[in-house]
């Protein structure tokens, strides 16, 4: 019987950050799944086990657990941690007001004095992209980067494309260049409203890192049709992504990151159209990617306050 490689011995290759230089961890860790059913102190524990492993690219959000997330990743990057890694946040904020509030905010409870990369979080509807470029946000994200609080600046956004397309549409008539773009990219998306059929043409065009995000649509795609999660994991993998970032709330869960990007080789055009031809029954309308089609993953439409 063939021994299975040993997740702690398997190193995660890196790539580049778009046209930054930076390089990052190929497979990011989640920010959202760290204050899912954890401890501070387990969440603390599974951050310093993933960066240990190689998992160096740390995604969070200010709105993650009112604040828990954050908190987490700020006690786990003490003792040396922060030095080791790729560290993104994003807000919820358009205006000039609340994008400053909300960063300041997030570097106290990350413990540090500044984020790798920034990121618009949720840009979701077309008004949000008019917000930022006409109420503050773009040049607060501006500022805090002359003040050297932030190094990178990016957006999210899981509903359509074309808002994508919008925001990056926008920031090239305002003369204001985005280093990162993150977006859903699994087996589902290249089915319906694709973001990877329309915006990451465009972003790779542009030189943006893409962050590639929900590779497992929360698990819904692994129930949903015959795939593995490492199937899903190299899929995303397999497209020009700086990063492919993943929930990761169990060790057995970083082991997976870890395995699937240690192993990863470009997928042959073949074995590409066999994952979608296995996806595709069950992916044309969108019905396991809630994400586009209802509002039970816009936390902004909850909240609308947040966006200042």
């Amino acid at each position: 019987m063939e021994e299975r490689n040993d997740a702690r011995t398997l190193e995660v290759p890196k790539r580049a950050l778009g046209r930054t230089g930076e390089q990052v961890s190929m497979v990011g860790l989640g920010g959202y799944h760290i204050g899912v059913s954890l401890l501070k102190s387990s969440g603390v524990k599974l951050i310093r086990a993933a960066v240990d492993r190689g998992i160096t690219f740390l995604d969070n959000c200010w709105d993650y657990h009112d604040g828990g997330s954050e908190e987490r990743m700020g006690a786990a990057l003490a003792d040396g941690y922060r030095e080791r890694v790729f560290l993104m946040t994003k807000v919820d904020g358009r205006t000039k007001e609340s994008v400053t509030k909300q960063l300041e905010t997030s570097l106290e409870r990350l413990r540090t004095d500044r984020v790798d990369l920034l990121q618009f979080h949720e840009v979701i509807r077309f008004e949000d992209v008019d917000r930022v470029f006409h109420e503050g946000g773009a040049e607060a994200m501006l500022e805090a980067r002359a003040a050297g609080k932030i190094r990178y600046i990016g957006f999210t956004g899981h509903k359509d494309p074309s808002v994508h397309l919008y925001m990056l549409e926008q920031a090239k008539a305002h003369g204001f260049a985005f280093d990162a773009v993150q977006m859903p990219l699994n087996v589902m998306d290249a089915h319906f409203r694709s973001f990877q059929q329309r915006v990451l043409p465009e972003a790779v065009a542009q030189g943006i890192a893409v962050l590639g995000m929900k590779p497992l649509g929360a698990g819904k795609i692994l129930k949903a049709c015959d795939v593995t999660a490492t199937d899903c994991l190299h899929y995303a993998m397999n497209l020009p992504t700086a990063v492919v970032i993943t929930g990761i709330d169990k060790e057995e869960y970083i082991d997976q990151a870890v395995e699937a990007a240690a192993s990863f080789r470009p997928l042959s055009p073949e074995a590409v159209q066999r994952l979608l031809d296995r996806t595709a029954p069950v992916a044309n309308r969108g019905h396991h990617e809630t994400y586009k089609t209802t509002a039970e993953h816009d936390s902004t439409a909850k909240h609308v306050d947040w966006l200042g």
